[in-house]
C-alpha cells in the first residue's frame, strides 16, 4: 500500500480559495507534483530531473515564440 504524502502549495500560487496552484509532496525517494484543479493526476519524479527542469525554466529554455 502506498504511503500518503503531505501536499504543499507553491508560494507563487494565487491567494484565495481558487484551484490555481501547483502542489508538491516529498516521499522518501520521489517527488510528486500536481495541479490543484486536477488532484488525481500526479507527476512523479526524483530530485535530479526536477532540478534540471527548474534550471531550464529559469534560463528561459522553454519560452514560446511570439
Amino acid at each position: 500500500m502506498a504511503q500518503a504524502v503531505q501536499w504543499q502549495k507553491s508560494s507563487f500560487s494565487e491567494g484565495g480559495d481558487g484551484n490555481t496552484c501547483v502542489e508538491l509532496a516529498a516521499a522518501p525517494t520521489t517527488l510528486h507534483l500536481r495541479e490543484s484543479d486536477t488532484p488525481d493526476t500526479e507527476l512523479i519524479t526524483t530530485t535530479a530531473p526536477l532540478a534540471n527542469l527548474i534550471r531550464g525554466v529559469k534560463a528561459g529554455l522553454f519560452r514560446t515564440a511570439s
